[in-house]
């Protein structure tokens, strides 16, 4: 039987889309407007972004944001029906493949977390200096454990989740090749 590879992203999506949908903490987010994206890391080691989320707003889910004096906006992302993005999650392969099972479960409700609980293309965002993760980067980490072991005593289907059980040379033997989709970061236009 031929293989046609694993859909990295395709797999991931219906990942989220399960987390989604089983964590009241998660069901803010409308996953049809989260661009999914892999991006390939140049070198296999175990240092390096995993994953990351990049929002397509700025603050409070405005649209233009002055910088020097000058207005300027990110060019919009769409679907092919038109539906605009409003974020881009991104898996970074090998990397993110070759943790623990545990570290990906938690780092993607990790990157889950992020978005804002308006839904409006901006980051969730905390008190204090570092915004992104509260004044604990610790303490955000263990709350993404215990979110993750919420989900899994929720008791999604093992074959949702058993891709993150293999290495990507493990996915690769198993597949043939690893594919899916890749996004471009949008650039900020001038208005």
């Amino acid at each position: 039987m031929e293989s046609h590879g694993f859909d990295f992203t395709a797999a991931m999506r219906r990942l989220c889309a399960d987390m989604i949908a089983r964590l009241a903490e998660l069901q803010h987010i409308d996953l049809g407007r989260v661009a999914m994206s892999l991006s390939q890391t140049r070198k296999s080691v175990a240092y390096g972004l995993y994953a990351s989320l990049t929002p397509l707003r700025f603050e409070g889910g405005a649209l233009q944001k002055e910088l020097r004096g000058r207005h300027y906006g990110v060019d919009p992302m769409r679907d092919d029906s038109g539906r605009e993005y409003l974020y881009i999650l991104s898996f970074y392969l090998p990397r993110f493949a070759n943790t623990t099972w545990e570290e990906k479960l938690s780092t993607v409700l990790h990157e889950l977390w992020h978005i804002s609980p308006e839904f409006n293309g901006d980051l969730r965002r905390h008190e204090g200096r570092c915004y992104a993760h509260g004044r604990s980067q610790r303490e955000y980490d263990a709350r993404m454990d215990r979110l993750a072991q919420k989900w899994l005593a929720l008791g999604p289907p093992e074959p949702l989740y058993d891709f993150l059980l293999k290495s990507f040379e493990e996915l690769v033997a198993e597949h043939g090749t690893v594919k899916g989709t890749h996004w471009q970061t949008p650039k900020l236009v001038q208005m």
